[in-house]
């Protein structure tokens, strides 16, 4: 038996942090949506209890310490399913990019043993499996576009974006969550996003409200310990994106526009400035 999953990376419109819980994680409330940047997952049944896990990219572990390999052991564990799987992960997503790349892998990684191993768990119980992972995991079982609150495991649906362009930047380095976390001073930020605002631009599928509304209170700290985020975003701008922000904690930035042909644009121009430049359309539904 074998089965292929999608694993699109996602991107916050909003980020913001209200506060640090006593189990030293933050109440959070985010805008995020998925766009059509993906990595493949191949799954092939193994008729004993191992797991198996390859990937195209020298740049994820291969072994425990990778989130997919983790779902797959956590999953067998809930449902005491004596069956295993070998995972293959095409790599397209940037590593350690605040795309939720290993996010959506370990998502994508449940829907697909759910589906190989008959278990017939639906989305629901998938994401409380998928939260034990990582807080963005429970988002990229359903996709699509939605406001996450608590940790990020409290969902609810609203309208994708407006169709736009996206245009994605990585600079070399990756970024440790933890660490940017770790450095956040909750009580000393002085803007945060209006998180209802961009929920009420999505469901008036207004873009010029969308780009208004664009804010993560993560982007300072990234850029203080990165400076190179804060030049690509200059570098977007200059180009002429309408809307630019950093993705998650960092360090991807990415820009909103309109035409293929000042997406393609600004592609050009980042690139010598930048390895990793995409343009791909908004998902989100």
């Amino acid at each position: 038996m074998y089965t292929s999953e999608k694993a699109p990376a996602k991107i916050n419109l909003t980020l913001d942090a209200l506060r640090k819980r006593p189990d030293g994680y933050h109440d959070l409330e985010m805008v995020m949506t998925t766009v059509d940047l993906a990595d493949r997952i191949d799954l092939m049944d193994l008729p004993y209890s191992g797991v198996m896990l390859e990937s195209t990219s020298g740049l994820v572990p291969q072994d425990e310490r990778n989130l997919a390999y983790l779902a797959a052991k956590l999953l067998q564990q809930k449902t005491g399913i004596d069956r295993g799987v070998k995972i293959k992960i095409y790599k397209h997503i940037p590593v350690a990019a605040g795309l939720a790349g290993g996010s959506s892998d370990a998502a994508a990684t449940l829907r697909g043993c759910n589906r190989l191993w008959n278990l017939g768990l639906s989305l629901e119980e998938l994401a409380e499996i998928g939260a034990e992972i990582g807080s963005d995991v429970p988002f990229c079982i359903y996709g699509d576009t939605a406001l996450a609150e608590g940790r990020g495991e409290i969902l609810t649906p609203i309208l994708p974006p407006p169709s736009c362009w996206v245009v994605l930047a990585k600079p070399t380095h990756g970024v440790s969550t933890g660490d940017v976390f770790g450095k956040l001073q909750v009580d000393e930020i002085t803007t945060h996003p209006n998180t209802r605002a961009m929920v009420d631009a999505l469901h008036a599928s207004s873009y010029e409200k969308v780009i208004a509304n664009l804010g993560n209170v993560l982007e300072p700290v990234t850029i203080g310990l990165y400076p190179e985020v804060y030049k690509i975003k200059q570098k977007m701008e200059q180009f002429g994106a309408d809307g630019v922000l950093m993705s998650g904690s960092g360090p991807t930035v990415f820009g909103l526009v309109r035409k293929e042909s000042r997406a393609k644009r600004i592609v050009n121009g980042l690139r010598g400035f930048c390895d990793q430049v995409f343009a791909v359309r908004m998902l989100g539904a």
